[in-house]
């Protein structure tokens, strides 16, 4: 019998029929640029699409020209319902959405599996969201492709790093971190403090990001870690926040979308 992680929020933070779905995200990838080099990894944040769907799409539509080419994807994001230490994987065989499944790459998690920081725990992944909203994008933009899912936890970031670098590969292979940024904020409080979230991860700067700058903190510094020693580029091509896009101004939630050469 196949294993399967069902959607946790169809229906809450994205739709949950597949048409209305197919739609509403290819309409925002029709907003972006696909321009540009293809990145290696991105970050994007995670939130009901009416507030982060744009600036997710900005960064989902530069790997439009990728689409045969990628073929894995290692997606992390934060835990926000269950504290462990450590990376969380599932021991589902692919996980469903209203656009299909995605089946989970069993050698890549055999592979991390021997890490003492990598466990299989599913209660980590049943309720989560951070990883689940990047789906139907990475569905719209990929067309078929293998994940491996990663709910990061209490974890530094050398240890976000060592799994990235196992799972780092070629071109087929994709990193996508899952964030938001500053919370509950002013407007004008959260432009400035996103802005400084920006300049650190456009310096590869990890050790200037704290938690309340951007709640998947852990595996960003992870990547921001692995790209200063690589040598990656990191732009921003999207910051905004969710007194931008359909919330007020009052108290708002940052989001960024940034691509890594």
């Amino acid at each position: 019998m196949v294993n399967v992680r069902n959607p946790a929020v169809a229906g809450l933070f994205y739709p949950a029929d597949p048409r209305e779905l197919h739609a509403l995200v290819t309409g925002y990838l029709a907003a972006g640029s696909a321009s540009g080099a293809v990145p290696k990894a991105i970050i994007a944040p995670h939130a009901g699409y009416i507030y982060s769907g744009p600036i997710a799409a900005s960064a989902y539509a530069r790997l439009q020209p990728a689409r045969g080419r990628i073929t894995r994807v290692v997606l992390l994001g934060p835990a926000h319902r269950v504290g462990f230490q450590g990376l969380a994987l599932s021991a589902a065989d692919c996980f469903q959405t209203p656009l299909g499944r995605v089946t989970v790459d069993q050698e890549a998690v055999k592979k991390i599996s021997r890490l003492p920081q990598v466990h299989i725990i599913d209660a980590a992944h049943a309720q989560e969201h951070s990883l689940e909203v990047h789906l139907p994008f990475l569905q719209e933009v990929l067309g078929e492709f293998s994940l491996v899912p990663l709910v990061v936890g209490d974890a530094g970031p050398v240890e976000v790093a060592e799994v990235l670098d196992l799972l780092w590969g070629g071109p087929e292979t994709l990193i996508v971190i899952s964030s938001d940024l500053s919370h509950y904020h002013d407007y004008n409080t959260a432009q400035q403090l996103d802005r400084a979230t920006s300049q650190a991860i456009e310096q590869l700067r990890p050790e200037d990001i704290q938690y309340d700058h951007a709640c998947g903190r852990n595996p960003v510094n992870g990547l921001l870690h692995v790209a200063r020693r690589r040598g990656l580029k990191a732009t921003t091509i999207d910051l905004r926040n969710s007194g931008d896009t359909a919330g007020s101004k009052d108290q708002v939630v940052g989001y960024g979308a940034y691509v890594f050469e």
